[in-house]
Parts: structure tokens; C-alpha cells; sequence
């Protein structure tokens, strides 16, 4: 089957996403992994869902979150800075129970990265669809779900509920197969394959294209996905930049811009909701692009996965005195 070519209007309703509310802690020196003592720095508000949606609303889009935090410091500043930048979390449950999810990351010599979370053990794994939850999802027009939250209980029934809202409405879906390695383990095959075979926009970032079709080769990846029902596939390429494949065969490729990397964690997910809210307010593709290459570059010279999102004059600056790869 096929869908639209191109993710529903902002006059449908506002863009959200459900999943993990996280502090982050970072390693300040690069090595392997957190065997030994470590000097660190945060706790910086992160976590997929929440990185995503800051980002729609700092942009000017109509956004909100179906989460948990615990009533603890970590989810104060969570929660304080979704709302400063214009999120909806009405829907998000505060656990007495629970402490708010955290994940702890360190980079190595190679620019990878290691991770240790504690999300299904925290009020992160604690989000259900509450009645704040399906009063969002009932007004939503877009669907936005991360491969990261597949291993989050209560999320499956979560997102079936809104999906159905959100096509109810007119509204469109989008997903982006970020799962760690941490994570699998504990993700949902047949929810995962559901998940793209449903996407109006999917999101994936390097091998994960791959992996999404089931197949070695970008090609014929991109055709299984279009075949599958997929409307559009945006490749996230990193500091090379982007390719957008749509459904009738043509292809974009965008250049990524210069510059000198300090946090790349949040960066794919900053490069996905700018995409996306890009095009729900009509803007043409290649367009598109390029905002998302700057708002992901641009979130990767800051430490801190949500300290680089910026609205869209900081990205004309930014577009404007910077040089792009060739």
C-alpha cells in the first residue's frame, strides 16, 4: 500500500511523541566504557522523545509528550525546560515511586560511544496510557515514535491508541529505528516491523536503513521500504550530511556543514523533528533538508544532547556563516 507523499499539516493538529524522559551524565575525558572512577558532567535533560519534541516546539510547532518522570530534581529540570520551550506535558506522570531515568555515556577513542541506562527500572519505564495521554492523542496530527522506547513497557499500547487517533484526524506518522545496543534486547520485532510498515516518514541513521528492510544494499533497501508502503525515507548521514528517497523514485541528496563536533548524542534527533515540522508547515523538500543538516550540526558543537536546539533565526545565522561539506 501507499500513503501520502508527505507528513500531514500543522492544521491537523500538533506533533507528538511518547517514550523516555531522561537526565544524562557524561564522561569529560574518552575512553572504554565505566570501569574505573570518572570524572563527570550534567545532569543534562535528554532522552529521544524529549530531544525531539524540545526541538518541534523551539521551532514554533504546536508539540507535546506522553512520559514519566520521578518527583525528583532530574525530572524538575526535565520537565521545566520542555516547558520553557513550549511542550505540552500535561501528559507526563510524575512517579513518587520511581526516580526519573538516567543514562550515563562515555566516549571512546573511535568517536563511539558507551552507555549505561536506567530506564526500566526508573519512572521512564513507568509511562501507561493515562487519560492526559489519550486527551493528547485524540487532538494530535502527527505520530512521531522512536526505535529507542521499544523496550519501555507500556508503550506498545500507548502508540497503537494514538496512531489510530492521529490517522482519525487525517494526521500522519513518522519513526525513526534509533535502537541501541543497550536496548535491543528488550525491543519488540514484530512492533518494530509494524512500526515502519506504517511510517508516512521514516528516519533511519547509517546501517539502520539496512536493517529496517532487511537487506545489505541501500538500493534495494530504499525500494523494499517504498514497496512496504514507506511514503518517504530521509537518511541521516551525519556530518556528510542527508538523502531524502521518495515514493515515485526520486532522490535528494543535501550536504552536511563543517563543524567541529563536541556532543554528538541528541544530534539525529534534533535533524529529524526539524525535517518534519519543516515539511508539516509546506515546505519544499530540499528545503527541508538543509534546515535539518543545520539544526543536527549545529546541536553537535554544544555539549549536552538538548543545550544545540535552536528555533529557526539561529539557524539562518548559523546556515549563513557556515561552510558546507562537499
Amino acid at each position: 500500500m501507499s500513503r501520502r507523499a508527505e507528513p500531514a499539516s500543522e492544521a491537523t493538529g500538533p506533533t507528538i511523541v511518547a517514550g523516555e524522559i531522561l537526565v544524562e551524565i557524561m564522561a569529560t575525558q574518552p575512553g572504554l566504557g565505566f570501569l574505573e572512577p570518572l570524572a563527570l558532567v550534567g545532569p543534562f535533560p535528554s532522552g529521544a522523545p524529549a530531544i525531539f519534541i524540545d526541538q518541534v516546539a523551539r521551532l514554533g510547532g504546536g508539540a507535546g509528550i506522553i512520559a514519566c518522570v520521578g518527583r525528583d530534581d532530574f525530572g524538575t529540570i526535565n520537565l521545566e525546560r520542555l516547558r520553557r520551550d513550549g511542550v505540552d506535558v500535561s501528559a507526563v506522570s510524575v512517579s513518587d515511586r520511581y526516580p526519573t531515568g538516567s543514562a550515563f555515556v562515555r566516549y571512546r577513542p573511535d568517536g563511539g560511544r558507551d552507555f549505561v541506562y536506567n530506564i526500566a527500572e526508573s519512572a521512564a519505564g513507568r509511562i501507561g496510557l493515562t487519560a492526559e495521554a489519550r486527551r493528547l492523542a485524540d487532538g494530535a496530527g502527527h505520530l512521531h515514535v522512536m526505535g529507542s522506547t521499544l523496550s519501555v513497557a507500556g508503550l506498545k499500547e500507548i502508540v497503537a491508541y494514538a496512531a489510530k487517533a492521529v490517522r482519525a484526524r487525517g494526521g500522519s506518522t513518522s519513526f525513526d529505528p534509533n535502537v541501541r545496543k543497550e536496548l535491543i534486547e528488550g525491543a519488540d520485532g514484530a512492533q518494530f516491523a509494524a512500526l515502519v510498515d506504517d511510517a508516512d516518514l521514516l528516519l533511519p541513521s547509517g546501517d539502520e536503513l539496512l536493517a529496517a528492510a532487511g537487506v545489505d544494499d541501500e538500493d534495494q533497501a530504499v525500494k523494499a521500504l517504498i514497496a512496504r508502503g514507506v511514503g518517504e525515507i530521509v537518511l541521516k548521514r551525519g556530518a556528510a550530511g542527508s538523502t531524502r528517497f521518495a515514493a515515485d523514485g526520486t532522490r535528494i541528496d543535501s550536504p552536511g556543514f563543517v563543524v567541529e563536533e563536541i556532543d554528538p548524542t541528541g544530534a539525529g534527533d534534533c535533524f529529524g523533528a526539524t525535517y518534519l515540522t519543516c515539511r508539516r508547515r509546506g515546505m519544499e523538500p530540499a528545503r527541508a533538508l538543509l534546515y535539518a543538516n543545520a539544526a543536527g550540526a549545529l546541536n553537535v558543537t554544544r555539549r549536552g544532547p538538548m543545550e544545540g536546539l535552536a528555533g529557526f533565526d539561529v539557524l539562518d545565522g548559523f546556515m549563513a556563516g557556515t561552510d558546507r561539506t562537499k
